[in-house]
């Protein structure tokens, strides 16, 4: 039995999806345990290929898939991912959270208003409505997949949350909704009933495949500088999304987990607003972002791009007690000059090593200290899947050194290293299943 979390320890976008399926080939299933449709991942293996919002990314090995109480869920999507697995000759074997709670069109309608008026403040959310539909849940003013599919309960309920929400957006932002609740009641009660059949009770069935003896992979979202509390607040998630989160998110007692892989990308991205200590502008930053093609899933807006951080990726270590690192996107630098690692900040004439500052006005006066390396050289996608399948030997030796560099900073072991898009593009240094 294992039952292993994988997280983000960075920004979001480290490539956790291309992780996670490969580790999901190996497991007996996989629980999407936080966030909503704002999160997505690209995920290929072989011939087919899926961008996935909120199946979990082992869907596409037909694997038995959850998702979890800790995700908010907009339906539509829910409903048009399946349908594209199912178009691919994919199994759909899904368990949905009855406690998971469901995105309205109202919730994204609030937050593109909410948006707009923080001015400065604003998070540069995806208006997905993921924020607002987080704020009903804790006010326990919201709508869940138990709610949806009893048609009467959701009617209830609904009209209720449709006739106060309206009201906020007349007497607060001065305007009138976009959608009724007469239209919204008759899509969603349909949504409820295309999604009955997979409604269930996923704490009872993910803990029955543990006590048999079944692997079972908890798959988070975005990243821990992302996370409501440990993140850059307000810049991040309406939501926990580090590993203590896929405990709640799934329903999976901390005594379970076997293991906890954080996702880290040999450079940083992210999308959004708020400082990033390590960012690069100009050719360099380009160069990167188009090679690596650094751009959101769910957006498709450019992500900002910097060094490789340990003093925020040594945070996301601690705080989601990670045991070990899959390490992504190294071969994108491959050509560069020189690499830089920042290894720590200058603060006040003070030198930071482990955790960034909570205040954003003293996160944003930090200035990074760096660390350079040689680069490797910039090899054909064949090159990097030929070396995956020889071993660590075949890497050229400036990754190496790299790859050596970033343990001894994190103290924490390398388990895996992608090195492209594909499954074959990998090379597994420690087993976790």
């Amino acid at each position: 039995m294992a039952c292993v979390i994988v997280v983000g320890a960075q920004w979001g976008d480290e490539g956790k999806g291309k992780v996670v399926d490969y580790y999901a080939e190996q497991a007996d299933a996989v629980v999407r345990y936080s966030g909503g449709s704002n999160a997505g991942h690209t995920v290929i293996a072989g011939k087919k290929k899926a961008k996935l919002h909120l199946l979990p990314s082992g869907i596409l090995h037909g694997k038995r898939v959850f998702v979890g109480a800790g995700v908010v869920l907009d339906p539509k999507t829910l409903l048009e991912e399946i349908a594209e697995i199912e178009k691919q000759g994919i199994p759909v074997k899904l368990v949905l959270s009855e406690r998971a709670h469901v995105v309205l069109p109202i919730h994204r309608e609030l937050d593109e208003l909410q948006e707009t008026a923080k001015g400065k403040l604003a998070a540069g959310t995806t208006k997905r409505g993921i924020g607002p539909c987080f704020s009903d849940k804790a006010a326990r003013f919201g709508i869940r997949v138990a709610e949806l599919i009893d048609e009467k309960a959701f009617k209830e309920r609904l009209k209720t949350i449709y006739g106060l929400k309206s009201r906020e957006i007349e007497c607060v932002y001065g305007g009138k909704p976009k959608s009724t609740f007469e239209a919204v009641y008759g899509e969603y009660a349909e949504y409820g009933r295309l999604l009955k059949k997979y409604a269930g009770d996923v704490p009872l069935e993910v803990n029955r495949m543990l006590d048999d003896g079944e692997s079972v992979l908890l798959e988070g979202t975005q990243g821990a500088m992302l996370d409501i509390d440990y993140g850059l607040y307000p810049f991040g998630s309406s939501s926990s999304v580090i590993a203590g989160g896929a405990c709640s998110g799934a329903g999976v007692g901390p005594t379970r987990i076997t293991d906890v892989v954080g996702v880290v990308k040999a450079y940083t991205s992210r999308v959004g607003e708020g400082p990033v200590p390590t960012e690069l502008t100009g050719a360099l930053a380009d160069k990167i972002r188009e090679k690596g093609g650094e751009y959101g899933t769910t957006t498709g807006r450019p992500r900002r791009i910097g060094w490789l951080d340990c003093v925020t990726l040594r945070h996301a270590i601690r705080i989601n007690g990670i045991t070990k690192l899959a390490l992504t996107k190294a071969d994108v630098l491959g050509g560069l000059k020189e690499v830089k690692i920042c290894t720590s900040y200058e603060l006040d004439g003070k030198k930071i090593e482990e955790t960034p500052p909570a205040s954003v006005a003293q996160f944003s006066a930090c200035k990074p200290v760096y660390e350079t390396m040689k680069c490797w050289p910039s090899m054909p996608e064949k090159e990097w899947r030929a070396a995956c399948a020889a071993g660590t030997d075949a890497l050229p030796i400036e990754f190496r050194a790299f790859l050596l560099r970033i343990a001894e900073l994190a103290r924490r072991p390398i388990a895996l290293v992608s090195l492209g898009p594909d499954r074959a593009d990998t090379l597994e240094l420690k087993r976790v299943f």
